[in-house]
């Protein structure tokens, strides 16, 4: 099937479907400008004395606040950064269909884009929270060098950390929007990161899409898959 054969069933299958999962990975983020981890210019690439892995991690940002917050501001702030094409046209697709959008990006681009519902798997960058009263914050706590609430509590983001669990209600509500889904559209994600990926294999229907530049241990269960950029396509589709 080529390119333009597949377009013309992604647009069939777009136009029968009325309640759409669309699953996104950094590879959506990429086209505004903000790195991915894994790739070979991601973040996890660059080097340092202490792996980004490590530096994102429950226990070092309990002993070592200072750093985290400064290579989080560092690296990981892309305050500027807007939606691209991408996060306009998922967002679009809510004239006219039931979108959930499961997410593992934590930019909130697909907020900005005017996406109404967004499941955040790995939190998002705007919130922040008191972990000794549960005060909540927003960004602008970051003027700090070391958030600290008012209570004397540590400041953290809203983002699931390494050695964190993901939110139970938000992954259970992802479990949920899928089962009832007659249609996934998977856009910019390698699909390796567990559990996140794990939710696909709830997906029981025949209209499973991958759009990736790069395969994914899922590809052999979609029922299209395309390798291209996604602009391309989201460019193809009518």
């Amino acid at each position: 099937m080529n390119f333009r054969e597949k377009i013309k069933l992604l647009e069939e299958w777009i136009q029968k479907s009325n309640k759409i999962v669309i699953f996104t990975g950094a590879g959506i983020s990429t086209l505004s400008g903000i790195p991915d981890f894994r790739s070979p210019n991601g973040l996890s690439k660059k080097k340092s004395v202490i792996a980004p892995e490590e530096i994102l991690s429950h226990h070092y940002f309990l002993s070592h606040p200072e750093s985290f917050y400064q290579f989080l501001k560092k690296e990981m702030l892309y305050l500027n950064a807007k939606p691209n094409k991408a996060h306009f046209w998922i967002a679009h697709l809510e004239e006219e269909k039931e979108i959930t959008v499961v997410t593992q990006n934590i930019d909130s681009l697909h907020w900005k884009a005017g996406s109404t519902r967004v499941l955040e798997l790995h939190g998002n960058i705007r919130d922040y929270y008191c972990m000794k009263c549960g005060r909540k914050y927003e960004k602008d706590i970051l003027k700090k060098e070391l958030p600290i609430c008012t209570c004397n509590g540590l400041i953290r983001p809203n983002i699931v950390l390494y050695q964190e669990p993901l939110d139970e209600e938000i992954f259970n509500e992802a479990i949920f929007a899928i089962l009832k889904a007659d249609m996934i559209i998977v856009m910019g994600s390698s699909l390796i990161v567990t559990p996140a990926s794990n939710l696909l294999s709830f997906y029981s229907g025949n209209r499973f899409v991958i759009m990736n530049k790069e395969e994914t241990p899922y590809d052999r269960k979609a029922n299209l898959v395309f390798h291209e950029d996604i602009l391309k396509v989201i460019k193809a589709i009518r």
